[in-house]
């Protein structure tokens, strides 16, 4: 199918099977406006990325929901045990115009957490980027190419039970082993072993465990 025809198409008509992954060249920046249009504000499925005329289509597997959402409720777990305010904003669909857009499994806003608490739209001209997103499976380049066109200082993508770190630096990603959010804790290391435990006893089982933890280390940024 022609991007012409795709586009001239209700977006209900495009039917990708749980898993597939559509990558269309020479898109231009209103015909991804066009496309988030039809699929309305509310939808979960499929994600629609955009990053200097590539789009992405991706509809994810049911299974693909659960560790990134596990992964989130460490984040707070985390953040909550340093005293540290943050805000989830989800999958809130980030745009810098002409240029990119995208829909994070999830993300965090910590350093701006107050700044941004209240607002419900978000101008990437104006307002600044989430400071940490989180993707479960593999995410392709156009993804990391729109997070880095949006100056989102680290990325986590959790897949096949390993966590893999990318830091901004200089415009672009390097993979690394340390977080700059959480610089005192393996966290290449314990999410994934949190990960499992929560898919083996339960997420309010593994928090609660998480939490004693952390209070008995007394962990601090």
């Amino acid at each position: 199918m022609t991007l012409l025809n795709l586009v001239k198409l209700p977006i209900t008509t495009i039917d990708l099977s749980p898993g597939s992954h559509l990558l269309i060249n020479d898109v231009t920046w209103e015909q991804y406006e066009t496309l988030l249009a039809d699929l309305g504000e509310e939808r979960r499925v499929p994600r629609i990325n955009y990053c200097n005329g590539i789009l992405e289509i991706m509809s994810p597997l049911p299974a693909h929901e659960r560790p990134h959402r596990i992964i989130a409720d460490i984040v707070k777990a985390l953040l909550d045990a340093q005293d540290r305010p943050w805000e989830d904003f989800g999958s809130t669909t980030f745009k810098k115009p002409k240029r990119a857009g995208l829909e994070p499994d999830t993300c965090f806003y910590i350093q701006n957490a107050e700044r941004v608490r209240a607002l419900m739209r978000m101008d990437m001209d104006t307002d600044p980027p989430p400071d940490l997103a989180i993707e479960a499976d593999v995410t392709s380049k156009t993804t990391l190419d729109a997070y880095a066109t949006l100056q989102v200082p680290e990325v986590w993508i959790y897949d096949n039970g390993r966590l893999t770190l990318y830091l901004l630096e200089d415009g672009e990603y390097q993979s690394g082993t340390m977080s700059q959010i959480f610089p005192s804790l393996p966290i290449t290391t314990w999410v994934p072993q949190l990960v499992q435990e929560a898919l083996t006893i339960g997420t309010s089982a593994m928090l609660c465990n998480l939490r004693y933890r952390l209070q008995a280390e007394n962990i601090k940024p």
